[in-house]
């Protein structure tokens, strides 16, 4: 022991004391995270995974931090150690380097109490719109007070570390040490980074654990190299002739891979819809982070939802619908292009998206007024590009007339401002005639979860809970004002979220966090009934479609539920890396590096539990998946009139 101390009083001290520093506020950042989650999401059992593989990844992370401190010690002349301009800046340094070490701690903890996940693709995204997540955080922390507390604890460490810091620098280095820094600085962090992989956060078959073991620095680095995934490089394959095959036994009607483009080609008038007389107009509406799991009509007792509950009574009620994915522009994906989600980033904020197979293009060519609504600024995630790009007429708060705005936070308008901004362009558009299909995705049910208060019984800031009820106030708000239009009695409501509030779970991909409502509602057109089959949000544009009796339900990858024949009883579920595919209670799972895994799901509780993979269902899988994701790439997903010869 007392040889190694003394070895260790020959290195430069203040790489030493800065990554011991890096190393403690990562363990202690891991610590609170893991007592946050509780022993519900990770038994004890796995701690002493979760700590060890957290260290090697905090190791790994805190040595490629430590390159420019090893450069700059190489560099430093010894004369200039001492000198009292060098104390001065040493310290300013060391304080920004405590401060900005528990900030990131700071921001890890919120992001988990939102996410669940150590920093990923969706804080990659984040920051790039600093606007709204720096108002976001404003409106949902005390971050004066924050800061403030991160600064005094940062000053109080260096202060306790003064006197060893004058101490290390009083040290003189010798070449040998120099060319060792300068070494150090390059080796160390190459070989840390070669031999760590964000792979190695799994192996305890508990998603909790596997989050709880990363660093936050090291998934966001992973996130920034695979936001993007090539299907064909990472995924099980198949060829394409035996997808083609299998989606069209499948019941898959648009022109596939490999096929002839034909046009627009009409149904036989044979599939029966629950209708008395078809629908002129539909409203979709997209509902932000809206599970099924608060909803009454779907089973919740908590009472937040009371409007919602009596349109699902009144109208047609969809038991089990499965989001595609965990972030609202997954959801408009495939509310829009009714394709099952391909790995990476969503369509939506992919270069190449005009002009897309959209149910707002679709129906715009058949002589619809197509628009998309937001309550926010339309830029974010690249919805309005997106939509312009496909035809619709995109309106967000910017186009808002400043009188019909009773309140708005950084995220948006309240929800009744929307919604009043929509029933004023329709009461315009809907005297000239033409029939309209509208697309409105909400904000409120987000944090900060703020609201105008007088509205419900929960003064705002009200939470998630509060945030729910009030947005169904404001859709029965809506729906009580759009009675007294013209437009109401052929209009066709559709209410349904773009996913669910949480996507947290023991499992890669938890199936309950995936349950959304959807209803249809037209009371003049539509009598009570329930839909008991399982089915997928990308059923909902060519059932859409199919409804309205227009062309166009071939041109998706998702079926009309109303289909002469079997029902489609399949879903897909996603996030940004794992595509699962859910049937006969059996979730399918495609992960990297051409893995597979399968679980039996539950049919009440929708726990899993790990199960033998059917050889039927992994090709039906790896066809949807790999034949979509191809469709894009090779720009197969374009609306035939704008397709090349």
């Amino acid at each position: 022991m007392k040889t190694l101390l003394r070895a260790a009083r020959k290195l430069p001290q203040i790489p030493l004391l800065v990554g011991a520093m890096l190393l403690l506020i990562y363990a202690a950042t891991r610590i609170a995270l893991t007592l946050y989650a509780g022993t519900d999401a990770a038994p004890l059992r796995l701690w002493p995974g979760i700590f060890a593989k957290g260290l090697w990844f905090d190791l790994v992370v805190a040595l490629t931090l430590l390159a420019p401190v090893f450069l700059y010690e190489a560099l430093l002349p010894n004369r200039w150690r001492a000198s009292r301009l060098h104390r001065v800046l040493r310290t300013l340094w060391l304080w920004l380097t405590v401060a900005l070490l528990l900030f990131g701690a700071v921001a890890e903890f919120t992001f988990w109490m939102e996410f669940s996940t150590r920093f990923n693709f969706i804080a990659l995204d984040y920051l790039i719109y600093t606007q709204e997540v720096i108002g976001n955080i404003r409106q949902s922390y005390p971050v004066g007070a924050i800061f403030a507390g991160i600064g005094a604890l940062s000053a109080l460490i260096v202060w306790l570390l003064t006197q060893w810091v004058r101490h290390a620098d009083s040290d003189s280095l010798s070449g040998k040490q120099r060319i060792g820094l300068a070494l150090a600085a390059v080796v160390l962090p190459t070989l840390g980074l070669l031999a760590a992989n964000i792979d190695q956060m799994e192996g305890q078959g508990n998603n909790f654990a596997a989050e709880l073991s990363g660093n936050g620095l090291f998934t966001i680095s992973a996130a920034m190299r695979r936001n993007e995934l090539d299907y064909d490089k990472f995924y099980r394959t198949i060829p394409q002739d035996t997808a083609n095959a299998t989606l069209r036994a499948l019941g898959v009607e648009r022109k596939l891979l490999t096929e002839a483009l034909k046009g627009d080609e009409e149904d036989p008038a044979i599939d029966k819809i629950p209708f008395g007389k078809r629908p002129r107009n539909v409203i979709l509406i997209s509902v932000e982070s809206l599970s099924a799991s608060f909803v009454g009509a779907y089973g919740a007792s908590s009472g937040l939802t009371p409007n919602l509950d009596a349109l699902a009574r009144e109208g047609m009620k969809f038991e089990r619908v499965f989001a595609t994915g965990t972030r609202t522009v997954r959801g408009l994906e495939a509310l829009s292009l009714g394709t099952p989600p391909i790995p990476g980033q969503s369509i939506v904020r992919r270069p190449h998206n005009e002009h897309l197979a959209t149910l707002g293009e679709l129906l715009e060519h058949q002589g619809f007024a197509t628009f998309f609504f937001y309550g926010g600024y339309g830029y974010f995630d690249n919805m309005n590009a997106y939509f312009s790009a496909n035809d619709y007429r995109v309106i967000d708060r910017t186009d808002f007339p400043k009188e019909t705005v009773m309140f708005e936070n950084v995220w948006g308008v309240a929800d009744e401002a929307l919604f009043d901004n929509v029933i004023r362009t329709f009461d315009i558009k809907a005297n000239n005639g033409k029939p309209f299909f509208a697309h409105i995705m909400t904000t409120t049910n987000h944090r900060p979860y703020t609201y105008p208060n007088g509205r419900i019984d929960t003064p705002s800031p009200g939470g998630r809970d509060g945030a729910v009820k009030y947005t169904d106030y404001a859709i029965g708000k809506f729906i009580r004002d759009a009675q007294s239009k013209p437009w109401f009695k052929d209009t066709l409501f559709v209410i349904v979220a773009d996913h669910c509030a949480s996507v947290a779970g023991k499992t890669k991909l938890p199936v309950n966090n995936y349950h959304i409502p959807l209803i249809f509602y037209a009371p003049e057109l539509l009598k009570p009934a329930r839909y008991a089959p399982i089915m997928s949000q990308v059923d909902i544009a060519p059932t859409l479609i199919e409804v309205l009796g227009k062309n166009g339900d071939d041109h998706f990858f998702g079926r009309s539920v109303f289909e002469q024949g079997v029902a489609p009883e399949r879903a897909f579920i996603s996030n940004y890396q794992e595509l699962g595919y859910l049937k006969n209670g059996i979730l399918t799972v495609l992960l990297p590096k051409q893995r597979v895994e399968s679980y039996r799901i539950d049919p009440q509780s929708y726990a899993s539990t790990p199960t033998a993979i059917d050889p039927q269902l992994l090709t039906e899988a790896i066809a949807y998946y790999q034949t979509a994701s191809k469709a894009f790439k090779t720009g197969a997903l374009h609306e035939p009139a704008y397709r090349s010869p």
